[in-house]
C-alpha cells in the first residue's frame, strides 16, 4: 500500500519538506523582526532610566554633602553640649515627690 501511494503521489514528501522548511523560515523571520522590535523598544526606554538614575545619584550625593557639611559645621558643638549635660549633674526633686 505504501509503495502504491509513493507511486501515485511521488512529490508529496517533497511538498511536505518544502512546506516545513518554508514554515521554519517564516518563524525565523518573525522571531528576528520581533527581536529587532524589542531591541529598539528597550533602547528607547532604558536611556530615560539611565538619565533618571544619574539624576537620583547626583541628588543623593548633594544631600550627603549637605549632611556632612552640617555635621562639620556644628558637630563639635553638639558633642561638647552632650558631654557638658552628661558630666554636669544637677539633681532635682521631681514635682510629684514633694506633694
Amino acid at each position: 500500500i505504501r509503495e502504491g501511494r509513493r507511486l501515485m503521489f511521488p512529490d508529496r514528501s517533497k511538498r511536505v519538506k518544502d512546506a516545513r522548511s518554508e514554515a521554519q523560515k517564516e518563524i525565523e523571520d518573525y522571531r528576528k523582526s520581533k527581536e529587532e522590535e524589542f531591541q529598539k523598544f528597550e533602547k528607547e526606554h532604558t536611556s530615560g532610566n539611565k538619565k533618571a538614575e544619574q539624576d537620583a545619584e547626583k541628588d543623593a550625593e548633594d544631600q550627603m554633602n549637605a549632611i556632612k557639611g552640617a555635621g562639620d559645621k556644628s558637630g563639635q558643638k553638639v558633642v561638647d553640649e552632650l558631654l557638658r549635660v552628661v558630666t554636669e549633674v544637677q539633681p532635682e526633686v521631681p514635682d510629684r515627690v514633694g506633694q
